[in-house]
């Protein structure tokens, strides 16, 4: 099996930066209720991501996939570092799980240069092995900006509400942030499939 691994080493803070998505909101269009996606979390706790099919198609299809199947329903956020991550998407709770046994080959990397995309805080991108091409389910949210992740993970959406619900995600224990009761992704679902 394939180990998930999300390597912990310093990063430095960076600015916001403006997406196609957050400008469009911003000029008043209508939100796209397909790429959007909301979590609830310990406490009801409601989470907007909206999704980057313009970087990353392939995970994000991954993604609203195995949302409407509820796969992700009940997962644990079994990999948490303070002031780095959150990372959930097992299955098993190991770090090493993912939905291969279900039809769900890895998948090819769709990393994008920092000019086009940077991992901010509640920057969503996928956690893999290794191996670039080793991506599966396993995903984290940053709780703070991480530009040495940059161009070697896949970035495929960004928190637009509620990062207040994931700051309150139990924390790990020790340099590689595992938790040993650890809080879970009570239930996800793509916007569009929520009555408005």
């Amino acid at each position: 099996m394939h180990r998930r691994a999300l390597l912990a080493t310093p990063f430095i803070a960076t600015g916001f930066i403006m997406t196609d998505s957050t400008e469009a909101e911003a000029q008043g269009a209508a939100p796209d209720r397909e790429n959007m996606l909301r979590m609830t979390l310990k406490d009801n706790g409601l989470v907007t991501i909206q999704l980057r099919p313009d970087l990353a198609p392939r995970h994000v299809e991954r993604i609203k996939t195995l949302t409407r199947q509820g796969l992700y329903d009940g997962t644990p956020f079994h990999r948490v570092i303070e002031g780095f991550m959150a990372q959930g998407g097992d299955p098993t709770g190991t770090g090493t799980g993912g939905f291969r046994d279900r039809g769900f080959p890895d998948l090819p990397a769709e990393f994008v240069p920092a000019s086009r995309a940077r991992f901010l805080r509640g920057t969503c991108g996928m956690a893999r092995a290794q191996d670039p091409n080793s991506a599966n389910s396993q995903f984290f949210i940053m709780f703070a900006p991480g530009d040495f992740l940059n161009g070697q993970y896949t970035i495929w959406g960004q928190v637009t509400a509620g990062m207040e619900h994931v700051d309150r995600i139990a924390r790990g224990q020790g340099p590689n942030g595992i938790v040993r009761n650890p809080d879970r992704l009570i239930r996800m679902q793509v916007m569009a499939d929520i009555p408005a």
